[in-house]
C-alpha cells in the first residue's frame, strides 16, 4: 500500500461524500455535499489521502480568519484505519494552519478518539456542543 497526500488539491464532491458516509457510519446515503465550494469558501486548508486513485482519507480546518482554526471531518476508509493515514492527514493539516498564521488548532471529538488526537499533539479540553436543529 502506497498512500499519497495532496494538500489543497481539487476535491471530487461525489468521492468525498462517499468517503464521509463510510467513515462516519458506514451507510451510503447517496447524498452529494458541495465539498469543493465549502472548502474554497471557509477552509484554511485540507488534505486528501489516496490509495492509488481511490480517495481513502480527508481532513480540513475552517478558521476565523485570525488565530484560530478548527479541525473537521477527519475521515479514513474503515478498511484502512489504524495504518497512520489519519495521523499523517492531521500532521499535514497542522502545518497548513501554522503556515496560514493560526496560533490555535481546535478539535472536538468523541471520547473513544482521545488516544488518536492526543497522539497527534492535541491536549484534551472540555468543550460544549449546542444542537441547533
Amino acid at each position: 500500500m502506497s498512500i499519497t497526500y495532496v494538500e489543497r488539491g481539487p476535491v471530487d464532491d461525489v468521492a468525498l461524500s462517499r468517503l464521509h458516509d463510510l467513515a462516519f457510519g458506514g451507510i451510503l446515503s447517496g447524498d452529494v455535499a458541495p465539498w469543493s465550494a465549502r472548502l474554497r469558501a471557509h477552509s484554511v486548508g485540507w488534505v486528501c489521502a489516496y490509495d492509488g486513485d481511490r480517495l481513502c482519507g480527508f481532513v480540513h480546518a475552517c478558521w476565523d480568519g485570525g488565530s484560530h482554526a478548527f479541525v473537521l471531518d477527519t475521515a479514513v476508509l474503515p478498511d484502512l484505519q489504524g495504518r497512520g493515514i489519519g495521523s499523517e492527514l492531521l500532521r499535514r493539516l497542522t502545518a497548513l494552519a501554522r503556515e496560514a498564521g493560526c496560533e490555535w488548532l481546535h478539535v472536538d471529538y468523541e471520547p473513544h478518539l482521545d488516544g488518536f488526537y492526543t497522539a497527534a499533539g492535541f491536549t484534551p479540553t472540555l468543550a460544549g456542543l449546542h444542537r441547533l436543529g
